[in-house]
């Protein structure tokens, strides 16, 4: 659903390091149940078991991966190239998620490396994550930290490139934790961002960039933060492995 934005709602489900025959039927039986969702719906699996989803998702549902590397081949033991992805039938990439900047050390200058890679040499999109830590927003500098790093990957998305683009704002005190920022907090975030890529492109691109919330979004508060102006969707973690993933996906329209 486009709303009064003229965007239309998106949702992905990140399974991060998670997957069953008994979760993909579970999925699967939830997505079935959204085919008439005016919302584009974006699932990334882990990535062995990618061709699995693919064989047996509902066809209105696209894919993702969780991670890529920003090369076609070669040395890289353990890595996975966007070209791979597209072959084995993703649309998508998750890039940047807080999990990958602290545990694996990623830094804004290796995923201008990555997001230039994928929108030049490939036609795989882009979900582009960002967030501040617990810390950071405490410090009272959440805009400057979401700033650093929308910017990097501006850098490297040219104008006619943004269509590609969804920018994920994920607080990282609000991921796997149970906590989530209040609707007026993430709408805060998202009002600030929109501004902040117009500076650093133009009104147009800035109107019409989705920019959608992840952080312990649940079936019992997508509802109210779906309300919101400025968020466009959502990038669910723990809840895109159970049934409440419908409720998240029908947020806008319920």
């Amino acid at each position: 659903m486009a709303g009064a934005s003229g965007r239309r709602f998106f949702v992905g489900g990140n399974w991060k390091m998670n997957y069953s025959k008994a979760i993909l039927e579970k999925i699967n039986n939830a997505l079935n149940n959204t085919k008439d969702a005016d919302v584009d719906i974006v699932c990334a699996p882990p990535a062995l078991f990618i061709k699995d989803f693919v064989s047996s998702k509902p066809s209105h549902v696209q894919v993702a991966a969780q991670n890529c590397y920003h090369a076609k081949e070669g040395a890289f033991t353990g890595e996975i190239s966007p070209e791979m992805l597209k072959e084995a039938g993703c649309n998508w990439v998750i890039l940047g998620h807080s999990e990958r900047r602290t545990l694996f050390h990623e830094d804004d200058e290796f995923l201008k490396k990555k997001i230039d890679y994928v929108l030049n040499k490939t036609d795989v999109n882009v979900i582009a994550c960002i967030g501040e830590t617990l810390q950071e927003r405490e410090a009272g500098k959440t805009n400057e930290v979401v700033e650093r790093q929308v910017k990097a990957y501006q850098e490297k998305i040219a104008n006619d490139q943004y269509n590609r683009v969804v920018i994920a704002y994920e607080p990282v005190w609000a991921i796997g934790t149970g906590k989530v920022a209040t609707p007026q907090q993430a709408q805060e975030v998202h009002k600030h961002l929109r501004k902040f890529i117009e500076q650093n492109a133009n009104a147009e691109i800035a109107k019409n960039i989705r920019i959608i919330y992840g952080g312990s979004v649940s079936g019992s508060n997508c509802k109210e933060l779906a309300q919101q102006p400025d968020i466009d969707g959502f990038l669910v973690g723990g809840a895109s492995l159970k049934p409440e993933f419908e409720q998240i996906c029908k947020s806008r329209q319920d």
